[in-house]
């Protein structure tokens, strides 16, 4: 059987490859995929080589997704043929894939539609982005930045409780989109008298808790400008392009401001604990 995948052969060139679908082998499932999702910033920064990425080719994208288990190999227990798996960071962009059964997640519950399961494994990335900052029910909060992560990462904050929830984009469409999944208060980050603004809806504190998801460092500067003291930011955008002129001593260590790093590879491996959920414990939760 030939299978198709999306692989990046240089900078800018991606193309669409033919293999020959392997068997799976014990411990293994073969996967046939219903969706991927396109993580646009990652994706894009690796295809064109942008700073901090590895910057060698071929680069192989993807990494979310579901499909079906086609096919399940010797001593293989924690799934079944037919059952809806999620795909992660060794799936690609691929019409079949290879995977070990027990690093799968099933999506056991058939009112959740495959193409809203395919999206767990990166929504998954913003709500960890919010766990990082321990947001507390009536603690007011922020997410900088509307592309999917701000988008998951809004909903997140919601659910757990943020007041008032604030967001800011240059996106119009972004902002009204945040407004409808559960923000209070959206923003363009170059509007008029913002920190006012901001401070106003915050009793004159600033937010509690930020999220930043644009990794660009004019937003960390914002962010860093409108919490409020010994508040808490969580960096959930990656930084492509760095940038050192920020006043560490004025916004962060003299106002007793705590950074978080909030890439999903830093999580727990076994057991979930707060702030830190392993990645298979967000998904279900998620699901």
């Amino acid at each position: 059987m030939t299978g198709h995948y999306l692989v990046v052969e240089s900078v800018g060139t991606a193309v669409l490859r033919p293999f020959e679908v392997p068997p799976a082998g014990a411990g293994e499932v073969l996967v046939e995929t219903d969706y991927t999702v396109v993580s646009a910033g990652t994706e894009r920064a690796n295809l064109i080589a942008l700073p901090n990425t590895p910057g060698t080719f071929p680069y192989y994208p993807g990494y979310c997704g579901v499909g079906r288990v086609t096919e399940a190999g010797e001593g293989v227990e924690s799934v079944a043929v037919g059952d809806r798996v999620l795909l992660t960071f060794s799936s690609g962009h691929r019409s079949h894939t290879v995977q070990r059964a027990t690093d799968l997640t099933v999506v056991r519950d058939e009112r959740v539609a495959s193409l809203d399961a395919a999206f767990v494994p990166i929504a998954a990335m913003g709500l960890q982005g919010v766990r990082k900052i321990k947001l507390e029910l009536g603690e007011s909060a922020m997410v900088i930045g509307l592309g999917l992560l701000g988008m998951f990462a809004t909903q997140s904050a919601r659910i757990a409780g943020a007041i008032p929830l604030i967001v800011t984009d240059f996106d119009p469409r972004r902002r009204d989109l945040a407004l409808r999944l559960g923000a209070d208060y959206a923003f363009a980050p170059d509007e008029a008298n913002l920190d006012d603004k901001i401070k106003e809806l915050t009793y004159g504190q600033g937010p509690n808790a930020v999220v930043e998801v644009t990794g660009v460092a004019a937003a960390l500067q914002q962010a860093l400008t409108y919490v409020a003291w010994q508040g808490r930011v969580s960096l959930l955008g990656c930084t492509r392009i760095p940038d050192a002129n920020i006043d560490f001593y004025q916004y962060v260590h003299r106002r007793g401001v705590s950074l978080i790093g909030a890439h999903t590879m830093v999580r727990p491996q076994v057991d979930s604990y707060p702030g830190y959920w392993t990645a298979r414990d967000d998904y279900r939760a998620l699901l």
